[in-house]
């Protein structure tokens, strides 16, 4: 890596670090019920590429499939993308910067999701294997498993994200004594 690589790195994580430190729509995540909700949204999006792989796997190649899978898809993306940036400025970006950037705390936090994120992920893993070991699996269309990739990718990537969000919990209130100096 050359120096100008190592330059232009280093300006971009300075700036993403603090993109990440400045508030936007903080009352979207301001409690830890909203940053929970936030979290269940982001399930929700996550659970449409499921639904689209599943109609996929019944319904492909046909007319019907691709018109419940698109805009399953499309919703998706609508949903997830303000779920994430939110998610991840409410955490301070604990999920998302280099390590070399965070504090103990956060660390330790980015850790425990990730450990709860991939727990989950094994257990999505084998009930998919037992779905498809427990189906017939002569003529599976091409687009479910199309699907079913793009499903694995974006829950593995964004499960510790949303398990950060719906984890983190609210500041304690600050003394009464400190807000008068």
């Amino acid at each position: 890596m050359t120096w100008g690589d190592t330059m232009v790195r280093e300006r971009w994580e300075r700036r993403r670090q603090a993109a990440l430190q400045r508030d936007m729509l903080p009352s979207w995540y301001a409690t830890r019920r909203r940053r929970r909700t936030l979290a269940a949204a982001g399930l929700a999006a996550l659970a449409m590429i499921w639904a689209a792989t599943a109609v996929s796997w019944n319904l492909a190649p046909s007319d019907t499939a691709m018109a419940v899978s698109l805009p399953l898809l499309g919703l998706s993306v609508v949903v997830m993308l303000p779920v994430v940036t939110l998610l991840n400025v409410a955490t301070r970006g604990s999920m998302s910067l280099a390590e070399r950037l965070l504090d103990e705390r956060q660390v330790a936090e980015r850790l425990r999701s990730f450990t709860v994120a991939h727990r989950v992920m094994l257990g999505i893993l084998v009930v998919l294997a037992v779905v498809v070991l427990s189906t017939d699996t002569e003529d599976v269309p091409m687009a479910s498993v199309a699907l079913g990739v793009v499903g694995l990718f974006e829950t593995h990537m964004l499960l510790p994200v949303l398990v950060a969000g719906w984890r983190q919990a609210d500041p304690p209130p600050g003394d009464e004594e400190d807000e008068d100096l």
